[in-house]
């Protein structure tokens, strides 16, 4: 997710047939000025990524490089490079050699030029995309052709679809009165469970949770040592929690309930 300036948006919703020519590198005179011209709110899979990357822990990395802001419409937080420290450039790309963490980079440097649009609608999810022509920008002059649906494969946007699209759904809902979804101590639960992961497997782990819940065995193992289940699993807890879906349909029994079966 990014915060854009509209002015540079195109108002044409494509598809993933949709075709256009582009290409970033070292050679373009622009090389680089995009990783400081924009305000990049980072998903939960995106901080994985990151901190996995830098191998510290997801609270370290979330003090040093990142903020905290809340989302207009659900008013939950949300976490967004803080560019502003690092002299209004990301902290991770060098002006020669570019992005030092490319393989791992956020989903929205990975879909650039192409912005990526989301509502929920009666169906569900609905997602699309547009395209982003910033003044700057020299790599629309390039020859190299794309489509849209070629251009996703190539960013390997795949699994960053997979493991955002069900925390970008809880990003785009309201409360009841349409106001913020949760209090300020659900969304420090949020928070915790979405971005710090370390945090949130201790508070598994550490606290009363699995004596409050049914957690089969298996599952227990993978959370404990996979951060990709850990965040699966997260952000099932958050949708009982929000009361989205019941705790059995999200594979968390109380233990209150088990033990009255």
């Amino acid at each position: 997710m990014v915060e854009l300036n509209m002015g540079v948006v195109q108002p044409i919703k494509l598809t993933l047939k949709s075709r256009f020519k582009f290409r970033c590198h070292p050679g373009v005179p622009c090389f680089t000025e995009c990783c400081g011209r924009t305000t990049i709110i980072l998903t939960p899979y995106d901080v994985l990524r990151l901190r996995q990357r830098l191998r510290i822990t997801s609270g370290d990395f979330l003090e040093k490089f990142t903020r905290r802001e809340q989302h207009d419409k659900s008013g939950f937080p949300m976490v967004v490079m803080d560019m502003a420290r690092f002299g209004g450039i990301c902290p991770f790309v060098r002006p020669v050699t570019g992005c030092q963490v490319y393989s791992d980079r956020p989903a929205t440097c990975r879909y650039y030029p192409i912005g990526q649009g989301t509502l929920i609608t009666e169906e569900g999810l609905d997602e699309f995309f547009f395209f982003i022509k910033e003044e700057h920008c020299k790599g629309w002059e390039e020859d190299t052709q794309w489509t849209i649906e070629t251009w996703r494969s190539d960013q390997g946007f795949d699994l960053y679809d997979k493991m955002n699209r069900d925390w970008k759904t809880l990003m785009l809902r309201r409360g009841s009165d349409g106001g913020p979804v949760a209090d300020e101590r659900g969304n420090n639960l949020f928070y915790m469970v979405a971005y710090d992961l370390d945090q949130f497997r201790r508070f598994v782990f550490k606290s009363r949770f699995l004596q409050l819940f049914q957690v089969e065995e298996d599952v227990q193992e993978k959370i404990w040592d996979s951060d990709e289940d850990l965040l699966d699993f997260g952000i099932k807890y958050l949708k009982m929690v929000l009361k989205l879906e019941d705790a059995k349909s999200v594979g968390l029994v109380p233990a209150t309930q088990e033990a009255g079966a």
